[in-house]
């Protein structure tokens, strides 16, 4: 493999077409495109300032890198990588790709980051800012997910989700077989058009959580207090540690809890409109 040490790059494209080729301390500057249609690639304790600096990559390994604000878009359109101990400052990262494999990387800015991918799969991934992360994404294992951003997990098909932190508003919107253990989801309109979410052991915080959703399963989850208005028109079954506030309108299935603040039935109640609530 070719080894490229301790230089800088600037301008259109400097290392388009690169194959079989490992980059250390190297600093791509301000420009764009400065690594395109390139394959076999590795690059260990690396600068990226320009934008655009990875799109057409097959397979390669990122390592110890930073991402400055200006790289934005930085990797598109590529598939099979590795990246590991890395900072990004840059928004709209990583879309249109397939087997994404990330381990202990912080984002910064994680607006619109995550489009499009399928065989994603993370490991310590930490999320900050931004819009919309993951839309549209498929074949998803996280364990270890932190993340403030807005609108997280639109519209993704197969996610495995373990031991996150979600602080959000309107996540898990139009999903489907989607998992999620021991977590925390913080964050209004939880789950709101989902078809087979299974939530377990998970805590729930936040106005008007899962509506409308098709399949809905949890176990053993629990409520915070202010959660109220939970489950209009879903078909569920729930298993409830502890209370929830109120319950308004489920269409069908079962909900067992150890207590339950209100229940609300009213003229908007959708046939068939027999759900169980059952206090244990």
């Amino acid at each position: 493999m070719k080894l490229i040490k301790d230089q800088s790059f600037g301008g259109e494209r400097p290392l388009f077409g690169l194959e079989d080729t490992r980059l250390e301390g190297i600093t791509v500057t301000e420009g764009e495109s400065g690594i395109k249609c390139c394959r076999n690639i590795e690059a260990d304790g690396c600068r990226f300032i320009g934008k655009y600096p990875w799109w057409h990559v097959d397979g390669f390994l990122i390592t110890n890198c930073y991402f400055a604000p200006g790289s934005r878009s930085a990797i598109w359109y590529s598939n099979d990588m590795v990246m590991k101990d890395c900072v990004i400052d840059a928004p709209k990262f990583f879309r249109e790709m397939s087997g994404l494999t990330l381990e202990n990387v912080v984002m910064n800015d994680a607006d619109e980051t995550f489009w499009k991918v399928k065989g994603l799969k993370a490991r310590n991934l930490t999320l900050h800012d931004g819009t919309y992360p993951f839309m549209f994404c498929e074949d998803v294992d996280i364990d270890g997910l932190v993340s403030d951003s807005k609108y997280v997990f639109q519209y993704v098909k197969n996610v495995t989700l373990r031991n996150a932190r979600i602080v959000t508003k309107d996540s898990f919107w139009e999903t489907e077989n989607v998992t999620v253990y021991d977590s925390v989801l913080d964050g209004e309109y939880l789950g709101w058009h989902s078809k087979n979410l299974r939530l377990v052991r998970c805590h729930i915080a936040g106005e008007q959580p899962l509506c409308y959703a098709e399949d809905l399963v949890l176990e053993d989850c629990t409520f915070d207090p202010a959660c109220d208005r939970a489950f209009e028109d879903s078909a569920l079954h729930a298993e409830i540690k502890g209370s929830i506030t109120n319950i308004k309108n489920p269409r069908t299935g079962i909900i067992r809890a150890d207590a339950v603040g209100s229940v609300t039935l009213d003229s908007y109640l959708r046939a068939p409109g027999d759900c169980k609530i059952e206090i244990r």
